[in-house]
């Protein structure tokens, strides 16, 4: 299927997002099935919509509570869309394509490595199945221990559902919870407490957000990090400064106020699961609202930022603000060439970085300004909104719901750009035809 679409002028940009939009669809339809909601009644299109957007596209952001509005097959349906916009549809349907005992062309091996980010071609359906196997498997432990605290709490079959569902959304980096059981749109507000769910949810996010690439690297070279490849390396780095730091911050910033009553072990856990979820899961165990303007913002940055390339989580990936920061550091310098860790960086690379950080800039201000445009928000939390959709993180201050159907295509349209990617969000506009190489003559414009 995917070779004749290229046949007809489809390039691979096109077909992932293609892929996406049938996805999101299917699961909209679905949705407003009479027995998706607890109400019986057919939930309304742009509904049913931007809450497939989300799940499709691993946000959060939801318009209706989703213990309180969605039955057990429309909580399964959302599930499923998680679970295949985590993974990626172009790795879904190779899966689909082995099970079914299908060959697997060259065009679709370099759709899956473009989706999954891996370094070579050879060896790539086998790379495939590992990635497969290992997120089942992760999936797996983390269900059982959120199962054995929930199954205490709920009984038996709830508690095993309650498991498997906040399991496969924390590694996932989707942020969809059913904990709308206690209260609305809480999150994980009334367990932020429990060490066990707290530490089992940050795990699956931190293991979701590496990447492909970097479990392969742990899983090969174990604790001989010198042979990790420098895109493994440099991930670690920013994972551990943006962790610690963020963490650090957190502590600072709510010390008066939202963890002013809490013990000093109950602090550090909500300032650490605090600087973990927007990189970019989007489960919250802090009221946002409340949180201090510099939190607000910090969290817009780490929102921002998000994870790592090829890895389930969004935002402008990690690598891209090292290499970014890396051409900035080396222009002041008068370096010749960009450097990490004493490996130059390509122009290719490079070129990339820019264009995601510009895009993302400049789609996040769009939206800012449309939105606002269109209704009187807080500003605040109006950027936390903006910022948490484009990272495809879900992390909301409430704003969600009270958006009109205009700004909620904003939002639908900047989560589907973050989670295909905004490159390949633009490309997908530009068609397959080649452009005539032509050089202009040079000349010089003042910057800066």
């Amino acid at each position: 299927m995917a070779v004749s679409r290229r046949k007809k002028g489809l390039s691979h940009a096109q077909i992932m997002a293609m892929g996406f939009i049938i996805v999101i669809m299917s699961g909209a339809l679905l949705l407003m099935l009479p027995f998706a909601s607890k109400t019986g009644q057919v939930t309304h299109f742009m509904d049913a919509l931007f809450t497939a957007v989300s799940a499709g596209c691993v946000t959060g952001l939801v318009v209706a509570d989703t213990f309180s509005h969605w039955t057990l097959f429309g909580q399964i349906v959302i599930l499923c869309m998680i679970q295949v916009g985590g993974l990626g549809v172009i790795t879904i349907s190779a899966l689909v394509y082995r099970i079914f005992g299908q060959r697997i062309g060259l065009n679709m091996r370099n759709m899956i490595q473009e989706s999954t980010y891996a370094f070579e071609l050879g060896g790539i359906v086998k790379s495939l199945q590992r990635i497969f196997r290992r997120t089942f498997i992760i999936e797996g432990i983390g269900a059982v221990l959120l199962s054995i605290r929930f199954i205490p709490m709920m009984g038996v079959g709830r508690g095993i559902w309650y498991g498997v569902f906040h399991s496969i959304s924390a590694f996932c980096n989707a942020g969809f919870d059913l904990m709308g059981r206690y209260e609305h749109y809480s999150s994980l507000t009334h367990v932020y407490n429990d060490p066990l769910i707290n530490f089992t949810i940050m795990g699956l996010i931190i293991i979701g957000g590496l990447g492909f690439v970097v479990w392969d690297d742990i899983l090969k070279y174990k604790f001989k990090i010198k042979r990790y490849t420098l895109h493994s390396k440099v991930v670690l780095i920013m994972l551990g400064i943006l962790t610690g730091v963020g963490t650090l911050l957190f502590l600072i910033f709510e010390h008066n106020n939202l963890f002013a009553d809490m013990s000093p072990g109950q602090a550090f856990m909500s300032a650490l699961f605090a600087a973990v979820t927007p990189r970019t899961a989007g489960f919250n165990t802090v009221d946002l609202d409340s949180m201090t303007q510099a939190g607000k913002l910090l969290t817009c940055l780490l929102m921002f930022i998000g994870g790592n390339s090829g890895s389930t989580a969004g935002g402008i990936k990690t690598t891209t603000v090292i290499v970014m920061g890396a051409y900035i550091l080396s222009n002041l310098t008068g370096s010749t060439g960009v450097h990490i860790l004493k490996r130059r960086i390509g122009d290719e690379n490079i070129k990339m970085a820019s264009m995601v950080f510009g895009l993302n800039i400049t789609m996040i201000i769009a939206a800012l300004i449309v939105i606002s445009g269109l209704q009187k928000l807080p500003m605040d939390n109006l950027l936390l909104e903006v910022f948490s959709a484009m990272g495809t993180v879900g992390l909301s201050a409430g704003v969600t719901r009270s958006l009109l159907p205009a700004s909620r295509i904003v939002l639908m349209l900047l989560m589907f750009a973050g989670r295909v990617g905004t490159v390949t969000f633009a490309v997908s506009f530009r068609g397959n035809r080649r452009q005539p190489y032509i050089k202009y003559p040079e000349e010089k414009i003042n910057v800066g």
